[in-house]
């Protein structure tokens, strides 16, 4: 089993990342309430394609769970049941999660998309866990952090549970965005640590606390991303999705706040860099932390300066994802050489 497990460690890795991608574009879209049950999509496992699927009908056979919408609300079967010619209240129960009642068929299917890749991430995660016993004798810890990334799955599940039934509570929200990063950073440790061969590189005290200041900076920054996010969605409830000039007109203190941030990252992590190089320590996926702080303040600034350019949104948030994962690794690239599997990561 063993064998397998780098593979299944890198699969998980990535969809993951797609889950991230695809929570950005349900923000994007405002389709977070597409499949306002859970875990099933309107009582449905496969959601349905227009309206008239949800709507009672005489004559039409109801399972147990289904959902319909009624008067403005949910309603949810109590039995299996064939409508007879007059709708029966004792059929059907209130759904009491909450009121909201709407049905649009993109937004069910893009946040259905989004419920698809969890589950196939949470498969991928259960698979890595099973192969994982192999290292049991050699090393316990990937054993044991493999399943806790099982068990993390499943809360983020929760999680994910919890926002629609709060309706999209913002603090919900954050929680639901910190929690995929933590196992992302758990998926990244354990790639990290199952290699069999590392190469021997130079150890530097202060560039790995730099590193870890920067990862911190990197959080505090997602964190801040999705209180403007959450403002920017009341926002457009306020003031509609065509009046983009205005949704940043008057912000919060917490947009001042991320953007003046920002350039404490940018300047922090260009002196990492520049001590990397100056030292020749190696460590060559900086550029790519770089990198992807340039395009990050390109998107931030096309979403200030030119109203928020289609997909500019999603990107922005799927960049930091990407960053935090990067730097992530450097943090781990960069610890002091150890001698053995079994003390190398205490």
């Amino acid at each position: 089993m063993r064998k397998y497990y780098r593979s299944l460690a890198k699969t998980s890795l990535i969809l993951v990342y797609l889950v991230i991608i695809a929570g950005a574009v349900v923000r994007m879209t405002g389709s977070g309430m597409g499949c306002p049950d859970w875990p099933k999509c309107f009582g449905y496992y496969i959601p349905p394609t227009q309206e008239a699927e949800l709507l009672w009908q005489p004559g039409r056979s109801f399972e147990k769970g289904q959902v319909i919408i009624r008067e403005e609300a949910l309603w949810v079967a109590k039995r299996d049941f064939t409508a007879g010619k007059d709708y029966e209240e004792d059929n059907w129960q209130a759904y009491e999660k909450h009121d909201y009642a709407i049905f649009n068929a993109t937004h069910t299917w893009i946040e259905y998309i989004n419920r698809l890749l969890g589950a196939l991430a949470g498969l991928a995660t259960l698979f890595l866990a099973f192969s994982s016993l192999g290292y049991w004798k050699m090393d316990k810890r990937i054993t044991l952090l493999s399943w806790g990334v099982v068990i993390g799955m499943v809360f983020q599940a929760w999680l994910g549970a919890t926002v629609v039934y709060s309706v999209l509570l913002p603090a919900r929200i954050t929680m639901h965005m910190v929690m995929a990063l933590i196992i992302v950073a758990f998926l990244i440790y354990l790639l990290e640590r199952s290699k069999e061969k590392r190469d021997p590189r130079p150890y530097d005290k202060t560039i790995h606390r730099l590193l870890w200041i920067a990862l911190g900076l990197t959080m505090v920054q997602i964190v801040l991303g999705t209180q403007v996010r959450q403002f920017i969605d009341s926002q457009i409830d306020l003031l509609g999705e065509n009046a983009k000039n205005l949704w940043l007109s008057d912000p919060r203190v917490s947009f001042y706040f991320h953007r003046s941030l920002s350039i404490a990252v940018v300047l922090l992590n260009g002196w990492i860099a520049y001590q990397i190089f100056a030292k020749k320590l190696g460590y060559g996926k900086i550029i790519g932390v770089l990198a992807i702080i340039g395009i990050e303040i390109l998107t931030g600034i096309a979403m200030y300066y030119f109203d928020f350019p289609f997909g500019s949104q999603p990107l922005h948030l799927v960049l930091a994802a990407l960053l935090f994962g990067l730097q992530f690794y450097l943090v781990l690239e960069t610890r002091k050489p150890t001698t053995t599997r079994e003390t190398s990561y205490l």
